[in-house]
């Protein structure tokens, strides 16, 4: 078994800025889903347990990713999927809730994890648990400033905000202190998949990346 270096994994989201999310019914549209989402520049794609065979999927497609693509395993809720998913090679693991087993698990194997918190206290207990990036979710009630008003007291968090990132509000996510966005079906969306529209999926990567590029462009 080989182990991954987590900081390397994160390293590369920080770097892109965006993970893209899917939620895919047809598994054997996946190759062409991250070959489209490379070509807008997206290097980071989670795979959510929701998708039929997501283990067997990720122990089939890890292999043959480039070197600077990073895949993930979503819906984490416990540490024996989540074992099962770094495994099968996932380079990092995200949860829709805070399990603090989840985070031990992963730290073992040397694979990031983000788990997923709402409330202040959720937050900082999760990266004193030793989260390596703490994704907010879901983040479609609360807004950019809410990161803003998190990070005042507590600016050495690394949060990510899942749900309700829209290519409208991207660049407010990261200029509020966001160090990627989560992106779901505003990049990777049902309908483009299943007419094996892929260069409408590579577009909506580009923007989502020009957008981040921009806004940290704007802030230093």
């Amino acid at each position: 078994m080989v182990q991954h270096r987590r900081q390397h994994t994160i390293g590369t989201i920080e770097a892109g800025g965006v993970v893209a999310v899917i939620r895919l019914q047809d598994p054997a549209r996946l190759r062409a889903v991250i070959d489209a989402l490379a070509a807008g520049g997206v290097k980071a794609l989670e795979i959510t347990m929701s998708v039929p065979g997501a283990i067997r999927l990720i122990e089939e497609i890890a292999p043959t990713l480039p070197a600077d693509f990073v895949i993930g395993a979503g819906t984490i809720l416990d540490p024996e999927t989540a074992r099962a998913a770094i495994l099968a090679g996932a380079r990092f693991v995200v949860g829709p809730v805070f399990n603090r087993a989840v985070i031990d698990l992963c730290h073992r194997y040397d694979v990031a994890v983000m788990p997923g918190c709402f409330t202040p206290t959720e937050i900082l207990t999760a990266w004193e648990a030793g989260a390596d990036v703490v994704k907010v979710f879901p983040a479609t009630a609360l807004g950019p400033s809410y990161f803003k008003d998190i990070r005042g007291p507590l600016p050495q968090l690394k949060l990510m905000p899942t749900g309700g990132v829209s290519i409208e509000n991207a660049g407010d996510w990261i200029a509020a202190g966001a160090v990627a966005i989560g992106v779901g079906t505003a990049m990777v969306d049902a309908k483009s998949i299943a007419a094996g529209r892929y260069q409408e999926i590579t577009e909506r990567a580009s923007r989502f990346v020009d957008a981040v590029r921009a806004a940290r462009g704007r802030a230093s």
